[in-house]
């Protein structure tokens, strides 16, 4: 069976909310370019998965939106409700790439936590982000880091007992669905170049204004050791021109 994120939802759902150290980290590192106090803010969670980042943007204070193509991980979502949350949170079906349930110029923010990774059109996807964000709004991104996360990447031990990542393959951009039962992109990902993330949203209408590469928090280097010296992720925060 092949399979999608439809097919994965349950698994994920449980991956994720049994304190996945790297999924946590995500989460971090993307809320550090968010303002600490979202009250009011409209948020729009694109390809919100089981809700871990628009549950947190609503937590300070944002009346957040999460939107996923996925029935099952939307169904997954909801399940949880806004226990604990200052502002609102809501769910919908819809695809990242049209956003059809959200309004015109009706969000302050857009959040993607690996996500524009997983569309297939990220022009389409950028220029729906552009139309839902109001004048100067503001997307914040995260992708597995292209660099090291390219397709066929693997681990290799040193002489010193320790690991390095192998990779290859990076110019070859495109679909690709891994063949690892425990991996999530075993439901398909989009491999992509820093350099498409970026000229794409210049292109776009948008201006770039901080990118990072940070390095793991001390609970993900201490539960996947070889990842330590590398970034697993980038963000992006770029604003509505």
């Amino acid at each position: 069976m092949t399979e999608s994120w439809d097919t994965i939802a349950d698994w994920y759902t449980d991956l994720v909310r049994a304190d996945s150290a790297m999924h946590e980290f995500n989460r971090e590192i993307l809320l550090e370019h968010l303002p600490e106090d979202l009250s009011g803010q409209r948020v729009l969670d694109l390809g919100c998965g089981e809700g871990i980042i628009t549950r947190a943007v609503a937590a300070r204070g944002a009346v957040a939106v999460g939107i996923d193509a996925s029935p099952r991980m939307v169904e997954n979502a909801e399940a949880v409700g806004a226990a604990g949350v200052r502002g609102s949170v809501r769910y919908s079906v819809d695809d990242g790439c049209v956003l059809g349930t959200v309004a015109t110029g009706s969000v302050d923010w857009v959040t993607a936590g690996l996500s524009l990774n997983n569309v297939p059109d990220l022009d389409a996807a950028l220029g729906a982000v552009r139309r839902v964000l109001v004048a100067r709004g503001v997307l914040v991104f995260t992708v597995p880091h292209p660099c090291f996360e390219a397709p066929h990447a693997s681990w290799l031990r040193d002489e010193g007992g320790g690991a390095r990542r192998v990779v290859g393959g990076y110019f070859a951009e495109g679909f690709w669905r891994s063949e690892d039962p425990g991996s999530v992109r075993r439901a398909g990902n989009h491999h992509r170049m820093i350099s498409t993330y970026v000229g794409a949203m210049v292109g776009g209408g948008f201006e770039v204004e901080a990118v990072a590469e940070p390095a793991p928090g001390v609970r993900l280097a201490a539960d996947q050791p070889r990842r330590a010296e590398l970034p697993p992720f980038l963000v992006v925060r770029a604003r509505r021109g």
